[in-house]
């Protein structure tokens, strides 16, 4: 027997396929890795035990470019994605053995509801999982502040959504007030996941400088809408602290992230107008307080009036003195009262006023203590006066000018003065009697 040649060999074995293996089969496998080289498509399938998860089978396969063209317009159609690690594929293929490159798995379709199936799967398995974990409301649960202006933003920094979100947010027809800031994710593509995670992390290290979380994408394929359909993402979002706002979908598709936040919407403009509103609302909540705060002031000081005024009619006069005296009391009052609507604006105001006012009484406390002083010593004063006593029937005696308080200081000869209550007569001592 003669020696064959390697390519002999082959050739052999690839008579030896197509004759055993003339048909195609239809085949159920896990993608483990795909590529597109010069419009053919490369892939890696495997199979793997249910209980450990441990691969039990793999094999190549090839899929040229005159059937991928068609079969991957088809698969995005069905599905909204393209082909990624880890879906669950139904696919047909024939066996080849070709001279150069060996055996290979040729694909001749690709059953998309197969996958859509699966991936429909997957998303209400992970649905379940969150409830059971009792997690899958939590966001709804949070309440969003009323004045919810300081806003942390997941985006891409280069999309033209996040541009649309700031520029209709900080220019806003109403002129409210915001500040948005960027924290930098992936928002497409396999590193969706890792990214915004990272991003929720950076966002929970300084969660009190903000009021709540955007999640913005500028549109983009609904393909890429699979990064935002993780068990690990939508845990994040459901635990964490703040008040989660999305936008990353397309009028017809939801992701699980979507279901879980706080409040989804389907585009960043969406989201810059629902911020617009809920602060606008409460500016509006605030300024319908207020009036009707100042009604019921008013009706208020109305029916104080009215009242007033019936108890007035049926008073004698001097009792409709002190009914005025007290209606005057209560409209003071009533303005004090109504002050309070303003009390956070004017608060330094009102004390300087409530100092003016007191002012007046402290004045003129002081000037009737001052009079009741002057009072008593005018008293003491007149107590004291010589003349008071001379009234009563005393007489004053002087001798040289000064009044004689001891005969001793006296002597013979000496003129006195006697002065009584009306006139006075002079007298000589003629005799002491000590």
């Amino acid at each position: 027997m003669r020696n064959l040649s390697l390519f002999e060999l082959n050739s052999l074995v690839a008579d030896l396929v197509s004759t055993a293996l003339p048909q195609s089969f239809w085949v159920e496998a896990e993608l483990a890795e795909s590529r597109e080289n010069g419009g053919h498509l490369y892939l890696s399938l495997t199979q793997k035990d249910e209980t450990t998860n441990t691969p039990i089978a793999q094999a190549s396969a090839k899929c040229w470019r005159s059937a991928w063209l068609a079969l991957r317009e088809q698969f995005q159609r069905v599905t909204g994605q393209n082909l990624r690690a880890g879906m669950k594929l139904l696919i047909r293929v024939h066996a080849q053995f070709h001279q150069r490159y060996g055996f290979s798995w040729i694909v001749d379709d690709i059953n998309p509801e197969f996958t859509l199936g699966d991936m429909v799967r997957q998303r209400l398995e992970i649905i379940r999982r969150l409830k059971d974990e009792g997690v899958f409301d939590l966001q709804h649960e949070l309440t969003l502040p009323r004045f919810a202006q300081r806003i942390a933003v997941i985006s891409s920094e280069t999309a033209a959504g996040y541009g649309d979100f700031v520029h209709q947010l900080q220019n806003n027809i109403h002129n409210l007030s915001f500040t948005p800031r960027l924290f930098p994710a992936v928002m497409q593509g396999e590193q969706v996941e890792h990214s915004v995670i990272s991003a929720l992390n950076e966002i929970n290290k300084r969660c009190e400088q903000f009021d709540c979380v955007v999640i913005i994408r500028g549109g983009g394929a609904t393909a890429d809408l699979t990064g935002f359909d993780t068990l690990q993402l939508a845990e994040n979002v459901a635990n964490f602290p703040l008040p989660i706002i999305t936008g990353i979908g397309h009028e017809r598709d939801q992701s699980i992230l979507d279901m879980i936040s706080h409040t989804s919407v389907k585009t960043p403009t969406a989201a810059a107008s629902f911020l617009t509103d809920h602060l606008l609302r409460t500016w509006n909540d605030i300024g319908e307080a207020e009036s009707r705060m100042t009604s019921l002031i008013r009706k208020r000081i109305d029916d104080e009036q009215q009242r007033i005024e019936r108890i007035i009619s049926k008073t004698p006069a001097l009792v409709k003195i002190l009914i005025t005296q007290q209606q005057a009391r209560i409209q003071a009052d009533s303005h004090r009262l109504s002050t309070v609507v303003h009390e956070l604006l004017d608060k330094h105001s009102r004390r300087l006023d409530n100092l003016t006012r007191s002012l007046p009484l402290l004045v003129r406390n002081r000037i009737t203590q001052q009079q009741h002083r002057l009072e008593l010593i005018q008293q003491r004063v007149q107590a004291n006066n010589p003349d008071r006593l001379l009234k009563l029937g005393y007489s004053i005696t002087l001798h040289n000018g000064r009044v004689v308080r001891s005969a001793s200081t006296l002597k013979s000869g000496d003129t006195l003065l006697t002065r009584f209550s009306k006139g006075s007569i002079e007298s000589i001592v003629k005799q002491q009697d000590l």
